[in-house]
C-alpha cells in the first residue's frame, strides 16, 4: 500500500513538474517575442549594407592578373575572375561570374579562392558586379555545435536537452532583444538588468525545474549580479571613464543615430553581462552540492549546511577568479599586445582605459562571486534544513 502511495506521489510530482516546465517555456517565448517587438519599435537601425549577399560555390577559375608595383616587386595587386554557382536562396543553381581583389598593401587579406570553395559574393545596388565578401565558415561551426549538443544530450539526458533549450533562450534574448534595444535607443541600464534577470530566472527553472535548488540558485545569482552591476556603475564615475575602450566604439558612434547611444552604458552592460555566467556557475555549484548533501541524509541543521556551503565556496572561488581573469585577458589579448609594443611604461599601460575596464570586469565579477557564495549558502541552509 505504501509503495502504491509512493508511486502515485512521484507520478503527481512529475506531472506538476512537466506542467510547470511548459509554463516556463511559454513565458520565455512570450518574453522573447514581446521583447523583440518593443526593442525594434521606433528608430531601430538594422544592418543596411547596400548590397545583396549570395552563397556561392566556386566552379572554375577564369582568369588571374597580377600587377607588380614599378618601385618594388614585393608590392602587388591581384585580380581574380571566377565562375560560381549559387547554392541557396531563390536563385539557387544560377551561374554567375565573381571577382576577388587582393593586395600586398592590405594588413588583412583573405586567401585566394580555389575551385570548390564556398564563399559569399556581394552584388551592389549600383552595378551588376559580384565581388568577394568572405568565405562561408558558419557551416563548420554549426557542425561542431551539433557534435557538442549531441554529447551534452548523451551525458545529461533530459537535463542536457533542457540546458540546450536554456542556452537557446539566452542567445535569442541577447541577439533579438538586448542588441536591437540598444540600437533603437532604449535605456541600456534597464535593458541590461531585464535581460540578465530573464536569463538568471529562466535558466535554472528550465534546466532543473521548480524546486528549492533552483530557487536558491536564482536568488543567490541575482544578488551577486546586482552587486557587480552596482559596483561597475559607481566605479564608472570614480574612474572618469569615457567608454572609448577600442576602435569599435568609434564606429558605433558613426552609425545613424549612433550619437544617441550611451557609450558608458555599453561598458556597464558588457561588464554586467560578462559576470552573469561566472556568478550563475558559482551559485548553481553551491546550491546543487548542498542539495546532494541534503539528499544523502535528509536531517542536517542550518549550521551544518551553512558551514559546508562556505567550505565548498572557498574551493570554487580560487578557480573561478582565475577563470574571470583569463577570460577577460584572452578576449583583449591583441589590444594588450599592441599597447605593450608601443609603450615602455607599465604605468601608462595599467592606466589605459582599455586595461582598466578589463580589470573592472574581473574585479566586479569577483565581488559578485564573493557575495553569491554566502548569500546562496544562507538561502540553501534555510530552505534545506530539517
Amino acid at each position: 500500500m505504501k509503495d502504491r502511495e509512493s508511486i502515485r506521489q512521484k507520478q503527481d510530482l512529475e506531472s506538476n513538474n512537466n506542467s510547470f516546465y511548459k509554463w516556463v517555456i511559454l513565458f520565455s517565448l512570450a518574453f522573447l517575442f514581446i521583447g523583440n517587438r518593443i526593442a525594434t519599435m521606433g528608430e531601430y537601425m538594422p544592418n543596411r549594407t547596400g548590397s545583396t549577399i549570395y552563397s556561392v560555390v566556386v566552379t572554375e577559375i577564369i582568369d588571374k592578373e597580377v600587377h607588380s608595383d614599378s618601385v618594388s616587386e614585393d608590392i602587388w595587386d591581384a585580380f581574380i575572375t571566377f565562375r560560381g554557382q549559387i547554392i541557396r536562396g531563390p536563385s539557387k543553381g544560377m551561374e554567375i561570374i565573381g571577382e576577388q581583389t587582393l593586395s600586398s598593401r592590405w594588413l588583412l587579406m583573405e586567401s585566394e579562392v580555389e575551385v570548390g570553395d564556398k564563399i559569399l559574393l556581394g552584388k551592389s545596388q549600383f552595378n551588376d558586379r559580384y565581388t568577394f565578401v568572405n568565405y562561408i565558415r558558419i557551416n563548420y561551426i554549426l557542425l561542431l555545435s551539433a557534435v557538442l549538443f549531441a554529447l551534452i544530450v548523451l551525458l545529461g539526458k533530459k537535463e542536457g536537452i533542457n540546458s540546450i533549450v536554456a542556452l537557446s533562450f539566452t542567445c535569442i534574448a541577447v541577439f533579438f532583444v538586448f542588441i536591437p534595444a540598444i540600437l533603437s535607443g532604449r535605456n541600456i541600464y534597464a535593458t541590461t538588468i531585464i535581460v540578465c534577470s530573464f536569463s538568471i530566472i529562466s535558466t535554472p527553472l528550465t534546466v532543473i525545474g521548480p524546486n528549492k535548488k533552483a530557487l536558491s540558485c536564482i536568488l543567490g545569482c541575482l544578488g551577486g549580479v546586482l552587486l557587480a552591476g552596482l559596483l561597475m556603475f559607481i566605479m564608472d564615475g570614480i574612474l572618469n571613464l569615457t567608454g572609448f575602450i577600442d576602435d569599435d566604439i568609434g564606429y558605433l558612434k558613426m552609425l545613424p543615430k549612433g550619437s544617441y547611444i550611451d557609450i558608458n552604458a555599453i561598458v556597464f552592460a558588457g561588464v554586467t553581462i560578462g559576470s552573469v555566467g561566472a556568478i550563475m556557475d558559482v551559485s548553481m555549484s553551491i546550491s546543487s552540492s548542498l542539495w546532494e548533501l541534503k539528499l544523502s541524509r535528509k536531517s542536517y541543521n542550518f549550521e551544518y549546511i551553512f558551514t559546508s556551503g562556505i567550505n565548498i565556496g572557498k574551493d570554487i572561488l580560487g578557480t573561478m577568479l582565475n577563470t574571470l581573469i583569463f577570460a577577460y585577458i584572452g578576449s583583449s589579448l591583441t589590444s594588450i599586445l599592441l599597447i605593450v609594443a608601443h609603450t615602455n611604461s607599465y604605468v601608462s599601460l595599467f592606466n589605459s582605459e582599455m586595461v582598466i575596464v578589463e580589470f573592472l570586469r574581473a574585479l566586479t565579477g569577483g565581488f559578485g562571486m564573493l557575495l553569491t557564495i554566502p548569500l546562496t549558502t544562507v538561502i540553501c541552509a534555510w530552505l534545506y534544513k530539517e
